[in-house]
């Protein structure tokens, strides 16, 4: 009898180690699953972008086209907490025509968590004023990935 209990016992945590190495493996594959999400226009940029999810940023690249000028670009955090915990994260200045941005948002590869989380609720923020308001085109694309 004991050594049937051995055997079942035995067999569920089998069981349980290869769940455990499945539910292991989903993590990595959805922690690498990046959405693409886009906005476009000539006014000035002031866009939101979320997942329904705690999410991160993994990059954000923006392209302008049309007469020339540059504005500084604010990557700030829009809390479902509230206006009071909303934060600029990042500026990067004289963004526009010939200069172009290209952000890569690192910590994917070295399993710490990413200084670019943001909480379910929360939306990512990018704003830019257009110096030249309906000759300048802009269009923005982020890459969101679920977060653990």
């Amino acid at each position: 009898m004991a050594l049937n209990a051995s055997n079942v016992l035995g067999s569920v945590e089998a069981a349980l180690a290869v769940q455990q190495t499945e539910l292991a493996e989903s993590r990595a594959r959805q922690l690498r699953a990046v959405a693409s999400k886009t906005a476009t226009g000539t006014a000035d940029m002031n866009e939101t972008f979320k997942l329904d999810q705690k999410f991160r940023l993994v990059f954000l690249r923006c392209h302008f086209s049309g007469t020339s000028g540059s504005s500084d670009m604010a990557i700030s955090v829009d809390s479902a907490n509230g206006f009071a915990y909303d934060t600029i994260l990042f500026t990067v200045t004289d963004a526009g025509t010939t200069k172009d941005v290209h952000l890569r948002i690192g910590s994917q590869d070295t399993g710490e968590p990413s200084a670019w989380t943001f909480q379910s609720g929360d939306s990512m923020r990018v704003q830019w004023t257009n110096p030249d308001s309906g000759n300048i085109t802009w269009g923005v694309e982020v890459g969101l990935a679920p977060a653990s």
